[in-house]
């Protein structure tokens, strides 16, 4: 039970991503500073002016729920995807979810985070997929690539995975908000779980 997908950029950025993002002044890279600076200090009301949470969470739970084989092979209960039960239940996950991020933003605790995960219905918590995507041994690279779209704003930002000895690209779309910009989904999300399920059952079959 490590981190939740959003948490591979927040742990990314609150650790030595933090340090190469601080040279960098305004633009989406400043903003996502400002949202790691308030993971390390806690401040859940300054973390949500740069990520739009309910976006976020909302966009993973789509995502996720499109993914009953990766989940099947990455997680036990992945299967209750299947026939979209996860669908019917998408307000709870989302809700589940948003609570997720809220709680490891105050606290700090990955444990904590994943305590707040549903554990009736469906026993799957975003918390724990992350792992899959990220391993503690997981270290940020830096900035793949950046481009920007009138107020959007797309980066990819590149971390290895030790476990498969290789390097994933987790990207972010940010929307400008007058004078800062906010995260509001990981747009890769499903594509990171496809290519992980499909590392994990090479690994296997080796």
């Amino acid at each position: 039970m490590k981190k939740l997908l959003l948490f591979v950029l927040l742990l990314a950025l609150a650790g030595g991503g933090y340090y190469y993002y601080r040279t960098l002044k305004g633009g989406p890279s400043g903003s996502l500073v400002a949202a790691a600076a308030a993971v390390q200090t806690h401040d859940m009301a300054t973390f949500e002016k740069y990520v739009d949470v309910s976006s976020v969470t909302s966009h993973l739970v789509d995502d996720v729920t499109q993914q009953s084989s990766a989940l099947t092979s990455l997680m036990p209960g992945g299967g209750l995807v299947m026939g979209g039960a996860m669908r019917l239940l998408k307000p709870t996950l989302a809700k589940a979810a948003h609570n997720e991020v809220q709680r490891y933003v105050e606290t700090g605790s990955l444990e904590a985070a994943a305590a707040a995960a549903p554990k009736r219905l469906v026993n799957i918590s975003l918390t724990s997929l992350a792992s899959k995507v990220v391993s503690p041994d997981s270290e940020f690279k830096g900035v793949k690539y950046s481009r920007e779209e009138g107020d959007n704003a797309f980066l990819g930002l590149e971390v290895t995975q030790p476990r498969y000895d290789t390097t994933m690209v987790v990207e972010v779309k940010m929307r400008r908000q007058g004078d800062h910009w906010q995260l509001t989904q990981i747009t890769n999300s499903a594509e990171l779980l496809q290519g992980v399920a499909r590392l994990e059952k090479k690994r296997l079959l080796n």
